[in-house]
């Protein structure tokens, strides 16, 4: 197969001449192939098949006739391969056509004294680069070593109207890559690669979790209190219900309502939507899972993402060292676990964790804010742990590149996470960070509905005054949470960076496969 895509590149001149066609007259081209569908038809030959049974793919064939010597055919052995046309190059009485399938490439050898002159003319004469063909042929390995498919029979499954892109130029813009990514997928077969090693790492980690008996419930992506996260949400309106309603911006607070309601391990991996900016880590329509386990907390929960997200690596690269944008990276647990105020303390000198806050307030927020002006920390947190956190984003956070658990952040910034049961001012929670990103996110989940209402109300206080990515009180939530909630560990993991990572995309865009873009000019 690499050496029939050699080929490929090397002979696109070649078939480019053979069919005829140009870059240049993209209009004429579609009239040229419309007028071959007619002549097809004309000749009671369907362009566009119903089905066709291949009886391998091109890397199952090259692996069955691996052993076949150059110069030999099988004449005995009758293969069926189906795939798009790359390239055609004529020689006569002789063509070589290279096909793509979804998992390579093969070649046809076509010979005038093994299809007859009809069909031979036909081939030659209605066919171009594009055309998706079935062929059911003998194998053969050409005097120059080249595993093709000698061809008995072909049949058209679909005349394609429009060339390909041209290969030797290539199909490298992005903006054009990301709007056509079905001829993304054609020109560049390392995208498809990316993208089955995505349905490779979200099947392992289903896989894995249903192992471990958890449920995959679906919840509701249609919200009437948007929570489960700081975000803006994207608004709608129900004409049916009169409702004004908003896109999901988490599952959380549905999947904590099931764990209310007696599931004791549920999960969901799906789409969200944050109406906010757009970066080569953000994406307004993106994918996490989020899973929650009664009677576990965030060290259960360290664990378990140490597992599924090694485990990923495993699966898809077959190691734990992984090589990202030039940068060794080693996914083998255990991995570092250090808290929010310990990386800032190493970055500043100043320990945040000392302050006495509940005594001191107005003193400790002064302090807080002097740190942050002396490190040019930008943005203003009305509290000593948002400033806090300001300062681990702008100090601490594009430095750890290895994979590191940041632990105990501050209440102010965590209002689903359960305090802290030794220190006062955090939350039990994590996230973590690989390459100087967020991949995870994890609470012991808050449980007491006095402290979750109190908490919900101060968010409210901020989307009053504001705050855009603020949210009301959900009461539906706290009427469930005053049923009684066990002690629970939650986890969510960023599907898209976790692909991102595995698969060397410098872009979350080159790992969606359809992702939001402007309108086309």
């Amino acid at each position: 197969a690499a050496s029939a895509a050699s080929a490929a590149s090397a002979a696109s001149a070649a078939s480019a001449a053979a069919s005829g066609e140009s870059e240049e007259n993209p209009r004429e081209l579609r009239a040229a192939r419309l007028e071959k569908v007619a002549l097809m038809r004309a000749a009671g030959v369907e362009p566009f098949a119903y089905s066709f049974a291949p009886t391998h793919s091109s890397t199952s064939y090259a692996e069955a006739f691996r052993d076949l010597e150059n110069g030999s055919e099988e004449e005995g052995t009758v293969v069926s391969l189906a795939g798009r046309i790359l390239t055609r190059r004529v020689f006569g009485k002789l063509m070589f056509f290279t096909l793509q399938d979804e998992v390579g490439t093969f070649q046809l050898y076509l010979d005038k004294g093994r299809l007859g002159a009809e069909r031979f003319k036909a081939l030659k004469d209605w066919t171009d680069s594009g055309d998706i063909l079935g062929v059911s042929g003998s194998p053969k390995r050409t005097d120059k070593g080249e595993l093709s498919v000698r061809v008995d029979e072909w049949t058209m499954l679909t005349k394609a109207l429009l060339p390909l892109p041209d290969k030797y130029k290539g199909f490298t813009d992005k903006e054009k890559r990301y709007r056509s990514r079905h001829l993304d997928l054609i020109a560049n077969p390392e995208v498809r690669d990316t993208f089955a090693k995505r349905a490779r790492i979200t099947s392992w980690i289903r896989r894995v979790l249903d192992e471990k008996g958890f449920l995959e419930i679906e919840t509701p992506t249609l919200h009437s209190t948007p929570g489960g996260a700081d975000a803006k949400p994207f608004e709608t309106f129900h004409n049916a219900l009169g409702l004004d309603l908003t896109l999901r911006i988490a599952t959380e607070l549905h999947l904590k309502r099931l764990i209310v309601g007696g599931f004791e391990r549920v999960f969901e991996l799906g789409r969200i939507w944050r109406n906010e900016g757009i970066s080569t880590r953000h994406n307004p329509e993106f994918t996490s899972i989020e899973l929650y386990q009664a009677y576990a907390d965030y060290e259960d929960m360290m664990a378990l993402t140490e597992e599924l997200v090694s485990g990923a690596a495993l699966q898809t690269l077959g190691s734990t060292q992984v090589t990202y944008q030039g940068v060794k990276i080693d996914l083998t647990p255990p991995w570092r676990r250090a808290t929010m105020s310990d990386l800032v303390k190493d970055a500043t000198g100043f320990d945040f964790s000392e302050l006495d806050v509940a005594g001191d307030p107005e003193g400790s927020l002064a302090a807080a804010k002097k740190v942050a002006a002396e490190f040019e920390v930008p943005g203003e947190a009305p509290s000593v742990g948002g400033t806090l956190n300001l300062c681990f984003e702008h100090l601490c956070e594009e430095k750890l590149m290895q994979p590191t658990f940041v632990l105990d952040h501050p209440k102010e910034i965590s209002p689903l996470a359960k305090p802290h049961r030794s220190k006062p001012g955090a939350t039990e929670r994590f996230e973590l960070f690989v390459y100087g990103r967020e991949l995870a996110n994890s609470f012991s989940e808050l449980t007491d509905p006095v402290d979750q209402r109190e908490r919900f109300e101060l968010q409210a206080l901020k989307k009053a005054a504001g705050d855009e990515e603020a949210h009301d009180v959900d009461e539906e939530f706290l009427a469930a949470l005053e049923q009684g909630m066990p002690p629970t560990g939650g986890l969510g993991i960023g599907i898209d960076r976790l692909v991102m990572l595995l698969t060397d995309a410098p872009s979350i865009r080159d790992v969606i496969a359809f992702p939001l873009l402007k309108k086309a000019e």
